[in-house]
């Protein structure tokens, strides 16, 4: 998007206009087009630049004076914003690229505090929301491997007792034949609970309204959206405020359901009026260092194609 005839002359220039980039990372991207394995992530990466440099949605065709790359730090708490580059301090970028991902958070910041206040979590999600199928599971997994000394109730696991476990259980793959009951009782019982806690905590059509907001990174400034979606497919999309989707849109119905899938997993639906296709996406609640390692995590997936997103508008 500076305005550089191809890709060589922007490495060899390596302007001290776009700011936050090092003399070794110009170093690295060189060696990376030199070695030849990267240049359909090159040619796209310039494609993205081309476009938006172009676009009447960006810079309608006016070389920027400054570009910032913010990789460097990460942002402040109250930065909302996925941000990675600032275009003349008005545009914000996010190079989003190979992940449907929205968020990976604590499961009580999103389905009891629904995205709203972030804070530091330590809280054991399968402890609280299914305590007996945790703990059966946990039994039955302590005399299967034979350890000793081991803590009696699961609610005691510290961090050396987690890390024995984990380590004598497979990593990878199905359970042990001895366990595979257990942990599909497990399972279910934390997506049943985990759907059951999100749906009271969205009773009406204005928590509704926020969650979908939050979920799909509404803010009250627009930002875009330049890479890849996990398939590959480019993305190019401007994400509107909260304003421009009421402009369009309103919630019909925000559907919440259990649909244990080999890990706890909570999907959801939301049907707008003015939108020809719903949007979906689901929830996996599972362990952030593997089995019986660590407190549980919620990774958010968007599941509906982003260019079908009500208020994601592609850049003309």
């Amino acid at each position: 998007m500076l305005g550089f005839p191809n890709i060589e002359r922007a490495l060899a220039v390596r302007p001290d206009w776009f700011h936050n980039v090092a003399n070794d990372e110009y170093d690295l991207l060189y060696d990376e087009l030199v070695a030849g394995e990267s240049l359909a992530e090159f040619a796209q990466a310039w494609e993205h630049g081309r476009r938006f440099l172009e676009s009447p949605d960006g810079l309608r065709g006016r070389v920027p004076d400054r570009v910032e790359w913010q990789g460097p730090g990460r942002p402040p708490g109250y930065d909302q914003i996925p941000a990675d580059l600032r275009v003349d301090h008005v545009y914000l970028i996010s190079c989003k690229y190979g992940s449907d991902i929205l968020f990976n958070v604590s499961p009580a910041h999103v389905f009891d505090r629904l995205l709203a206040e972030r804070r530091g979590d330590r809280t054991d999600w399968f402890l609280e929301i299914a305590p007996e199928a945790y703990q059966d599971l946990y039994a039955r997994s302590v005399a299967l491997t034979g350890l000793d000394a081991m803590p009696e109730c699961v609610s005691k696991l510290d961090g050396e007792s987690r890390q024995r476990l984990k380590d004598a259980l497979p990593t990878r793959g199905a359970w042990p034949d001895e366990l595979t009951s257990p942990y599909r009782d497990f399972v279910n019982a934390v997506s049943v609970a985990t759907a059951h806690r999100w749906k009271d905590n969205l009773a009406d059509k204005a928590d509704q309204e926020l969650m979908l907001w939050r979920l799909l990174r509404f803010q009250p400034a627009p930002y875009f959206v330049l890479g890849a979606s996990s398939d590959a497919t480019p993305l190019r999309f401007r994400v509107g405020t909260p304003s421009d989707f009421r402009r369009q849109f309103s919630i019909r119905s925000f559907d919440v359901w259990a649909d244990a899938m080999g890990q706890p997993m909570v999907r959801w639906r939301a049907e707008l009026k003015g939108a020809r296709r719903p949007i979906e996406g689901h929830i996996e609640v599972r362990w952030s260092r593997g089995r019986f390692g660590g407190v549980p995590e919620a990774k958010v997936y968007l599941d509906t194609a982003h260019h079908q997103v009500a208020n994601y508008d592609e850049i003309r």
